[in-house]
């Protein structure tokens, strides 16, 4: 019987011959085809060494119960969704792990129009399918397999989220962290070019390399930040991007190569969206929202809250018709992007917006950082994340105004709030605190809730996924 612990919320990923392998993706496979009857899936595969065979065997359970395969190869995960639209394919899988470690894997599921599999929707189906195994005898007719490159296709369609030609000629530099990006960044830039950009791309770790020889990439850890931040600098550039493992998330730097938290970034794309789509609904996650909630609300937009996890903001903009989604862990969705994440769309978005304002990136970013000051995300190991967060809204209830749980715990306060929740798939509470522009409130609030939810000490990490 295959093992079933790497069924998380609504993705699968897990440790490899672990929690994941061979048998699992094969089991996935019949399982999918079972539940769904999809007819034709898109599958692809990250640069990971374990991700062609994976691939294989997946592939090998899907077409036993007589379903079509077309395998797009090494792709990324947005390429995937793009390609399960433009084929009016049944479902699509991805094979990846992202950002966890080496010896990893993983895949991302989706349905007709790349719409996300919830887990009341068939993916806790799938996963009792695959624990009980057993799938008997193939189907008389074998689904066939093919290979089809769409990657032009999917170029075309994200750099027709801006207008090439208007952009500004800009230096920037481009980090793929030796994962997926670099050879679809090449195939947008190469579109861009064609479309009447003026843009200088300056590359590092560019290949796809499954030794990841530069560290697993995962920019949102202070400590692989450097590299971009330093190259940005050595370079001249007006900007960084560097992105994931599978480049469902891409994260910028500015001109001096610091860093820029995610939630800016969602403000600023929002502000980006709303000059397209005037008055439109955008979807935000709960963690750390009033720059996006006053930016949203002061361009004629409407905010809407939705709980944090890719699939859930999917389903949120769905329900709403909203534009454009965005998390503060860099997880941006489009509505002209089949409702999906994505991690090219949104620099695009962002040197479009720039070159309209005719703004540098930090300054574009500046009054948002100086008015909502924010912790970043602490995460901390816990045995009792419940009787935790029990304790810590017992003891802050003195004063709040709002108390929250959409999405864990978060309760505000006149000049600051704060979001305590747990992790969808580790044994942790995540923590984001924010300020109405008073970074010295911010240090004592955040310390205060951290000796709540350390009583006995510890530490924990700071803006990890």
């Amino acid at each position: 019987m295959p093992p079933v612990t790497a069924f998380k919320a609504y993705d699968i990923r897990g440790q490899l011959d672990h929690d994941l392998n061979d048998a699992v993706a094969y089991g996935l496979g019949r399982a999918y085809a079972r539940r769904f009857d999809p007819g034709v899936v898109v599958i692809g595969r990250d640069t990971r060494a374990s991700s062609p065979t994976l691939a294989h065997f997946l592939a090998t359970g899907l077409t036993a119960e007589g379903v079509d395969v077309i395998d797009i190869g090494l792709c990324g995960t947005e390429e995937v969704y793009h390609a399960t639209d433009h084929l009016a394919a049944g479902g699509g899988i991805m094979v990846t792990a992202s950002h966890n470690p080496i010896d990893y894997n993983g895949f991302k599921l989706v349905g007709p129009g790349a719409a996300p599999i919830l887990p009341e929707e068939g993916f806790l189906d799938l996963k009792a399918m695959v624990a009980a195994g057993g799938y008997g005898a193939a189907r008389p007719r074998r689904g066939t397999r093919s290979q089809l490159n769409t990657r032009m296709v999917y170029a075309r369609h994200v750099c027709e989220m801006i207008d090439p030609a208007a952009l500004r000629p800009m230096k920037v530099l481009v980090n793929a962290g030796n994962g997926t990006a670099g050879p679809t960044f090449d195939a947008v830039a190469r579109t861009l070019r064609d479309m009447g950009a003026k843009l200088d791309f300056v590359r590092l770790h560019h290949d796809p390399d499954p030794a990841f020889p530069n560290g697993i990439p995962n920019p949102l850890l202070p400590e692989n930040q450097p590299a971009t931040a330093e190259a940005v600098r050595k370079s001249g550039a007006d900007l960084g991007i560097a992105w994931d493992g599978d480049f469902d998330r891409c994260f910028l730097f500015d001109e001096t190569g610091a860093f820029v938290p995610g939630e800016y970034i969602v403000g600023l794309i929002a502000s980006a969206m709303l000059v397209r789509a005037p008055g439109a609904r955008i979807v935000h996650d709960p963690r750390v929202q009033w720059a996006t909630q006053r930016i949203v609300k002061a361009a004629g937009g409407t905010p809407v809250a939705a709980p944090t996890g890719h699939a859930l903001v999917k389903a949120a903009m769905r329900a709403e018709g909203a534009a454009y989604g965005g998390e503060m862990s860099a997880h941006h969705y489009f509505r002209e992007f089949m409702y999906c994440d994505s991690g090219m769309i949104p620099w695009l978005m962002v040197i479009a917006h720039l070159s309209r304002s005719g703004q540098t990136l930090g300054q574009a970013v500046a009054e948002m950082r100086a008015a909502h000051p924010s912790s970043g995300e602490i995460n901390t190991p816990h045995p009792d994340p419940d009787g935790t967060m029990a304790r810590v809204e017992a003891s802050m209830a003195m004063g709040a105004h709002e108390v929250c749980r959409l999405d864990g715990l978060s309760m505000a306060f006149d000049t600051w709030r704060f979001n305590l929740r747990k992790s969808n798939t580790e044994p942790l509470l995540r923590l984001n605190v924010e300020t109405l522009g008073d970074p010295e409130l911010l240090e004592r609030q955040t310390a205060q809730l951290l000796r709540l939810i350390r009583p006995h000490g510890g530490t924990g990490s700071v803006r990890a996924a």
